[in-house]
């Protein structure tokens, strides 16, 4: 990929059961945590003067209590965990007034993660970049559902290609980590069926545009 300025997004997670009003205080919240966290960055100053796209999704639950395998019961919870251990810079926030409860979690994410159109997924990638048509055409032939298959599922069948996508179209496992994370979520207080929005998606909901 050329050297060029990317644009940025952050995006939240908060939980699905609070209104659709406190969702939006809870990530102001938390883009306030990340500032104090992470002071101004490069990153951070380029997404203030440029971009100012926030991001709102849908968290699922909020609880810190463990399960048998020591993970936590709670879908946010597991977000922020996920995120920690991959090492990615995020901030959260815990709500005084609702019991100290995690209510969002947030971190920048630039267009390699979330746009499909200039960044293919892998599977469009591999069809348009590393295969003939013959070759197309026998792989859909022969299995035509693997185009539904997971991450995991294609990483698996086709490992070397699938190494090369990371780093030659997302450049890192940073960016392929977050694409999954984000990927089928729903935006927080949308319609059921509302998924976040990629590349040129027009959505007036907590789309937050400058």
């Amino acid at each position: 990929m050329e050297n060029k300025k990317l644009t940025q997004r952050m995006y939240f997670f908060v939980p699905y059961n609070i209104s659709p009003i406190q969702q939006a205080i809870q990530a102001g919240h938390a883009a306030l945590e990340y500032v104090r966290r992470f002071g101004l960055t490069p990153d951070l100053i380029s997404f203030l003067d440029n971009d100012k796209t926030w991001i709102i999704l849908n968290g699922g639950t909020t609880n810190s209590s463990l399960d048998g395998n020591d993970e936590p019961l709670g879908t946010l919870n597991l977000i922020h965990e996920d995120l920690w251990k991959a090492k990615i810079d995020h901030s959260i926030f815990h709500e005084p007034d609702l019991n100290n409860a995690l209510t969002a979690v947030c971190f920048l994410a630039d267009e390699r993660v979330w746009d499909y159109e200039t960044y293919l997924e892998f599977y469009d990638w591999l069809l348009e970049i590393k295969m003939t048509p013959n070759s197309k055409a026998e792989m859909d032939r022969k299995n035509p559902q693997i185009r539904r298959y997971t991450p995991e599922q294609h990483k698996e069948m086709f490992p070397e290609y699938y190494a090369q996508w990371v780093f030659e179209v997302l450049e890192g496992y940073k960016n392929e980590f977050l694409r999954n994370l984000i990927k089928g979520k729903k935006l927080a207080g949308a319609e059921p069926g509302i998924h976040s929005p990629s590349y040129g998606a027009k959505w007036n909901g907590y789309r937050f545009i400058k």
